[in-house]
């Protein structure tokens, strides 16, 4: 079964399923693809396109959470730069090391703030000086003694931080460097999560557009978004991993819940090759005069800002609002002051809902951003559980899913058979490593296929060694590159539409591959692409320019990008 078509057709026949994960976010897809490697048969699902919510709406940084420290939450941080390493090491390709640099004004600042917050007599916003952060930093070193995956930290004067960044501050008294990790398309690395899979596993299936209608004692219902069909499953467990949703899917199957607390986070791409130099390959990362935690972040050749944590309602409103642009543009004035952003620099904007727990805290940066699980048991007027997956860090999902897995497994009177503590990620598998091995990698599959290395290396950049069933595919017919983008080429997208799943034009445009975030876009080449993703699926004229006028109005609509 590879088609969507087949895989619903599958389960009218055959509605007995094992697990039902609704929700395809970060922590839905690793938990599908951990079931599936243990032999169970899992259905995935999710109301829209996989990693199109929270997970796709993140800072696109892997980090162990620093500020974490002060509220006390060190088991969480000693995961998330455990599981940080591995992805540098599981995910080479779509996950890089990240110097990051934070400035400081002060030296004895929030010396006193930091124990008060710590024992919770108080959560006020107060300046974090050297001394505070040297010892969070040596803290955050000592949980990956073992790993050496990236290296210590440095502390740098006042004179060698303008030696190095000339455009900073002077009034930044020391700057400290350490290193996390940037992840460029998370979306990605979810799609190549779940094509993992449905590999493992040719019993476990993903399907996206396809949203919880209902649930009765022994079945759930299943609207197709496409269609309107019903399609209607039997689990024996159900894992709600619909992250800001949770609450919401929960009602459709007639379960009153209140896990979510969600905190809205938007973010700026900007086109600013000043500011884009002044950072050179450093994120900075550091806190805003109201305790905001916020960054500036190499995004290729551009420039991410970021983010909010702002009270929110309903996930589905989430947009970046005019506030929050202003908000960012002076934020950057703090730690650059003689760097001016106009709005019209702004490419791309985001926003998205954290599914932190609920909580009475005043201070929405005090709420926990640790992985829980609630559980609604069988007698609730089901005959399956209903696990909910509340909070998590995009970092630590291999080990949340890990802990869910587990549980299930034990429900399942199953046992694991396979770790994911250091399995390959999608392209990440038989990554080469630098130099004589990448250049070996390059050369093996120009010899094997003739494609030109330079086309080769564009490949591997962007799907790791995934790229050799790219390179298989373009080289078996006519190819030729994108006339509004030379770097692309038709059977690279075609490839794309028939392997990952793609059901409406966004799908590729925004997740697939990163061309709206950098501001690629242009009505000639989405009509373009329009074109190449029409063909494989089999659109009639009408279809395409709806799928067109679908982008257009999503685009302007949640981004603010006009085509």
């Amino acid at each position: 079964m590879n088609t969507r078509q087949e895989i619903l057709d599958h389960y009218r026949q055959k509605p007995q399923v094992s697990v039902l994960i609704i929700g395809a976010g970060i922590n839905g897809i690793s938990t599908f693809r951990d079931l599936a490697l243990q032999g169970v048969d899992t259905l995935i699902v999710d109301k829209g396109d996989f990693c199109s919510g929270t997970s796709a709406a993140s800072s696109h940084m892997i980090h162990g959470g620093i500020r974490y420290l002060e509220n006390g939450e060190f088991r969480l941080v000693r995961e998330a730069v455990q599981e940080r390493n591995r992805l540098l090491v599981n995910a080479p390709h779509l996950v890089k090391p990240l110097s990051t640099i934070i400035p400081i004004f002060n030296l004895f600042s929030g010396l006193l703030n930091a124990p008060i917050k710590f024992l919770g007599i108080h959560n006020k916003p107060a300046e974090r000086g050297a001394i505070v952060i040297k010892s969070g930093l040596i803290l955050y070193d000592f949980y990956t003694r073992n790993q050496r995956t990236v290296p210590k930290h440095n502390f740098f004067s006042q004179e060698e931080t303008q030696k190095m960044f000339s455009k900073i501050n002077p009034h930044v008294k020391y700057t400290a460097r350490y290193f996390d990790g940037s992840m460029t398309s998370p979306e990605r690395l979810c799609v190549e999560l779940l094509i993992d899979g449905e590999e493992a596993n040719p019993n476990s299936h993903a399907v996206n557009y396809l949203a919880v209608e209902g649930a009765a004692r022994d079945s759930v219902e299943l609207r197709d978004q496409l269609n309107g069909e019903v399609l209607t499953v039997q689990p024996k467990i159900v894992i709600n991993a619909s992250g800001p949703w949770i609450d919401f899917t929960n009602k459709n199957m007639g379960v009153i819940t209140q896990f979510i607390g969600g905190t809205k986070g938007s973010h700026l791409i900007i086109d600013n090759p000043e500011l884009r130099t002044a950072i050179g390959e450093n994120e900075f990362f550091f806190e805003n005069k109201d305790g905001r935690i916020v960054l500036i972040f190499p995004f290729l050749d551009k420039v991410m800002i970021g983010t909010s944590d702002l009270p929110i309602d309903d996930p589905d409103r989430a947009r970046c609002s005019d506030e929050e642009i202003k908000y960012f543009i002076d934020m950057v004035s703090i730690v650059f002051p003689d760097i001016d952003i106009d709005h019209n620099q702004i490419i791309f904007r985001f926003s998205g809902v954290r599914p932190l727990p609920a909580s009475e805290s005043k201070s929405t940066g005090q709420i926990s951003r640790d992985h829980s699980i609630e559980i609604i048991s069988e007698n609730n007027g089901f005959n399956f559980p209903i696990y909910n997956l509340i909070g998590g860090k995009w970092t630590s999902f291999r080990a949340f899913s890990e802990k869910i897995t587990d549980l299930t497994l034990k429900d399942l009177h199953r046992n694991r058979e396979i770790s994911t503590f250091d399995l390959p990620i999608g392209g990440g598998k038989d990554f080469p490593n630098a130099g004589q091995s990448y250049d070996h990698w390059i050369e093996n599959q120009f010899i094997r296929t003739g494609l030109s290395p330079d086309r080769i290396k564009i490949l591997f950049g962007r799907y790791g060694t995934r790229a050799e069933g790219f390179i298989d595919f373009i080289v078996r017919g006519p190819d030729a590159p994108l006339d509004n983008l030379s770097d692309y080429s038709q059977r690279e997208i075609q490839f794309i539409t028939q392997e990952e799943k793609v059901v409406h034009l966004d799908d590729y445009l925004l997740r697939r591959s990163i061309l709206a975030k950098m501001g690629l876009l242009s009505h000639r080449l989405v009509a373009e692409i329009a074109d190449i993703v029409g063909r494989e699926l089999q659109w009639p004229d009408e279809r395409r320019e709806e799928e067109i006028n679908r982008t257009r109005d999503l685009l302007l609509e949640n981004h603010r990008v006009a085509i």
